[in-house]
């Protein structure tokens, strides 16, 4: 195959973090705050990086959508082994209500903007975890899907997806070009290694806007407030059954 793959990479707060929301609930306090690539768009970059090592695929793009400072996602999914970038700027309040269905609609413009063959996309992001993009970039896009992957291989004109669920794994193969979402265990994502990171500098980040592939952001939801999950009260031990019991009565457990 020689074809294109994109992927999404989001720019979110860092995992090591502790969240602060903002003192007017509307949100989480993100200035000053260390940032990362989302844990899941790393294991998505990793194994479209691979399937280029392979030679299964000829090219990789990174997507990202958000203010300037994505490209810094940018550049690391570049210094894995990206091949170029593309920067859909999203600022202000148009990104503060950002959410997957306006990024699916980015996604499916650029995938065939790019006639792109695969879009491999991380299954949820740690900062929403709204597990939406990829299925909604495949409906868009009216092309299978394979989400949840814990393992990819490309089989001609064919990809075989082996995915995760509740009850174990469900192999699947389905047509190309198709969407693949990245699970935790699909692999472990390398680390950029620094010749790496000084080529990435050179490598070239496209600058656009989403006006330019004909997306509205206009956000169907509203948030009414964010709110802190309540303090956990401190528990108690009890000697004997009874009092135990008694406990429970008295908190109207019981």
């Amino acid at each position: 195959m020689s074809g294109r793959v994109l992927v999404g990479v989001k720019r979110v707060i860092d995992y090591a973090v502790k969240i602060r929301v903002r003192p007017d609930k509307t949100g989480v306090v993100t200035d000053g705050v260390k940032h990362s690539m989302n844990p899941f768009c790393e294991i998505a970059v990793e194994e479209a990086v691979k399937l280029k090592e392979k030679k299964l695929i000829k090219e990789v793009v990174a997507v990202s959508c958000g203010p300037q400072q994505a490209q810094e996602t940018i550049r690391t999914a570049l210094a894995m082994g990206a091949d170029r970038g593309i920067h859909v700027e999203v600022t202000g309040k148009d990104y503060d209500t950002l959410g997957p269905l306006q990024v699916s609609k980015i996604l499916a413009a650029l995938a065939k903007k790019e006639d792109a063959q695969l879009v491999i996309l991380g299954k949820q992001a740690i900062d929403d975890d709204c597990n939406q993009t990829g299925q909604m970039t495949a409906a868009l896009l009216d092309w299978p899907q394979g989400t949840f992957a814990s393992e990819v291989s490309m089989e001609g004109d064919k990809v075989k997806v082996v995915r995760e669920i509740d009850g174990g794994l469900e192999t699947v193969k389905i047509n190309i070009p198709a969407v693949v979402t990245a699970d935790l265990r699909l692999n472990t994502p390398r680390y950029a290694t620094l010749p790496n990171i000084m080529k990435a500098k050179k490598k070239k980040i496209a600058n656009v806007k989403p006006a330019d592939l004909g997306v509205d952001l206009t956000s169907r939801l509203e948030v009414l407030r964010v709110d802190e999950p309540p303090q956990r009260q401190a528990g108690m031990k009890v000697e004997t059954v009874d009092d135990l019991v008694g406990k429970l009565k008295e908190t109207g457990h019981i």
